[in-house]
């Protein structure tokens, strides 16, 4: 039976908040962010979670996420400002309950 997970996500200002999400919606990282509005409306998931744009970037904080960056992934952060090692975007991130407990920190907007 799926279940919410509980996920940590350092804003833009640097406050932590543990969210819920939920594994039964088919949501990514990049639609959590909006949902909770942790960042200003308009700055995250701005081509609709396409991996077109890098406004939702994030930093992966911890060891959960054991899956890499896909092709369109590696491209449009070969082209973002702020790029890390740890650098991914959030919309190409699925909530599934194997990522329970991921902490990440949104990077500052484009």
């Amino acid at each position: 039976m799926p279940q919410d997970i509980i996920i940590k996500i350092t804003d833009r200002e640097g406050v932590i908040h543990e969210v819920q999400a939920p594994t039964d919606m088919n949501l990514n990282i990049m639609e959590l962010i909006r949902m909770y509005e942790l960042a200003p409306e308009g700055t995250v998931g701005v081509c609709g979670g396409m991996a077109m744009c890098a406004s939702c970037q994030c930093y992966i904080l911890n060891d959960v996420l054991t899956t890499e960056r896909n092709d369109d992934e590696e491209a449009m952060l070969s082209e973002a400002y702020h790029v890390h090692a740890n650098s991914r975007l959030g919309c190409q991130i699925p909530i599934t309950e194997d990522i329970d407990g991921l902490a990440l920190e949104i990077a500052p907007e484009q």
